[in-house]
């Protein structure tokens, strides 16, 4: 187990244990506390749904008052090698002097020489050479992985997420625009994206808030291990969504291949059209229009189809109810009730029951709408917390965002009706068909013209 893989089981202990471990609360009151922690089903590290014995909660609890968060995180296992210092050593130098030799014929040459000796195993003399190193072929390159090729049997069974940087943003100091999309597996369709200054948690939800409420909801989402992409909001959306939440291995990008190949082809087609101090909202206009008119609608080289209509083959996706969608983006901050029933929260303050005074209660909010917080106390909900001094209407990090990209339809009504005009005063018909054409498609997509477009300024 690796020192991040203990961190993560760390964190997932404390923040279950957290005010169960309160040195202030009375026995009585940490049982019932341990005791509901108990009967609940709770989000692991790992995204599954586990429950935690009373007895379990109370050692973890034990050991939090004792030894605070290290005492939490497991210990590393410390295993006394069994295998001789100078038979390793002999293997390495055989392996060092012909790298072409096998594990096994290292193994026989120490069979052949050793007088007396105890020879380890061949399972045991390749995991040490390839802890060293050592496990190269004969040209002294390293035993390559085999990737399969895959590809997801639907729509909406896998989304991959990830960032791209790109130009720098007009009003900021040399800050760069940060894209943050997520792709369909099946159909390449880009199903939520996000041109932002960071890649933070607030970018990152709002790309997908807009997947969600234009594709439905997928099964399955794989992301690295980034900051955003490890945040207990985005596990807390995908565990009220019912999406299994995959993050991939730091030295398999291939795994995220193909968005990974969209991203070189935003920056063939799309980024070399834009100049550094562009604008955030004008990039993120321009990125649509580019998105719906040229990527969505032509043929991809892979799937034979356009990815808008691989996607629309199976007809319109279910969509989640905003309520849902909603329920899945809150966040939540703990705060202590002063003695006239009000807390405070981002500058502003709200009244709350006058039973809950002296309490440490958890307001739970939308980081975009701080107009309205739901109260909780020991896991039951108070009702809504009544505004009284509103300064702030969003999140302090949230403010410098963008709202989520409305569900594009692909159609500049105003750029049309101007493109007509100047043909009409040219004396000549306006070719729709060429709004829509490039000279590369860098993704390996056909160049042939996109029907609907052409068929669409036929009849025009």
């Amino acid at each position: 187990m690796d020192e991040d893989r203990r961190r993560e089981i760390g964190l997932f202990r404390y923040a279950l244990i957290r005010d169960a471990a309160d040195p202030g609360l009375s026995k009585a009151e940490r049982g019932r506390l341990v005791r509901a922690l108990a009967e609940c089903e709770h989000v692991g590290p790992d995204g599954r749904l586990v429950r935690v014995a009373r007895s379990t909660l109370d050692r973890w609890v034990r050991g939090y008052r004792h030894g605070g968060f290290e005492a939490l995180a497991p210990r590393p296992r410390v295993v006394v090698p069994r295998t001789a210092t100078e038979m390793l050593e002999l293997a390495f130098a055989l392996k060092r002097e012909r790298p072409e030799r096998t594990a096994a014929q290292v193994r026989e040459i120490m069979l052949a020489t050793a007088a007396g000796g105890s020879v380890p195993g061949l399972r045991t003399v390749q995991t040490h050479l390839a802890r060293q190193g050592l496990n190269v072929r004969a040209d002294g390159r390293g035993l390559g992985k085999v990737y399969g090729r895959f590809e997801a049997s639907e729509r909406n069974e896998l989304w991959t997420g990830d960032g791209l940087h790109g130009p720098t943003v007009a009003g900021t100091a040399a800050r760069r625009a940060v894209l943050l999309a997520f792709i369909d597996d099946h159909s390449r369709l880009l199903v939520g994206w996000r041109w932002g200054t960071g890649e933070d948690v607030f970018g990152l939800e709002a790309a997908l808030r807009a997947g969600l409420m234009a594709r439905g909801v997928p099964e399955a989402i794989l992301v690295d291990r980034g900051s955003a992409f490890v945040s207990s909001q985005l596990l807390r959306a995908c565990a009220v969504l019912g999406v299994k939440l995959i993050h991939a291995s730091p030295r398999a990008a291939t795994t995220k291949g193909k968005i990974e190949r969209f991203f070189r082809t935003v920056r063939d087609q799309f980024l070399v059209e834009i100049n550094d101090g562009v604008d955030l909202a004008e990039l993120n206009r321009l990125f649509s229009a580019w998105l719906e008119v040229v990527y969505h609608r032509r043929t991809h080289s892979e799937t034979g189809q356009t990815p808008l209509a691989r996607f629309d083959a199976a007809g319109a996706p279910p969509l989640p109810t905003p309520a849902l969608l909603r329920e899945a983006f809150l966040w939540s901050q703990e705060r202590t009730v002063t003695k006239t029933a009000t807390v405070s929260l981002h500058g502003n303050q709200y009244e709350v029951d006058a039973a809950l005074v002296g309490r440490k209660i958890e307001l739970v909010f939308d980081p975009f709408d701080l107009t309205r917080i739901e109260v909780g106390y020991q896991h039951r909900p108070f009702g809504l917390a009544i505004p009284l001094v509103i300064g702030r209407h969003t999140h302090p990090q949230a403010e410098r965002e963008l709202p989520p990209p409305p569900a594009p339809t692909g159609i500049d009504y105003l750029k049309l009706l101007a493109a007509k005009r100047d043909a009409e005063l040219g004396g000549h018909r306006i070719d729709y068909a060429s709004l829509t054409q490039s000279d590369g498609d860098g993704d390996g997509d056909g160049d042939g013209e996109d029907r609907d477009i052409n068929q669409e300024g036929r009849e025009g």
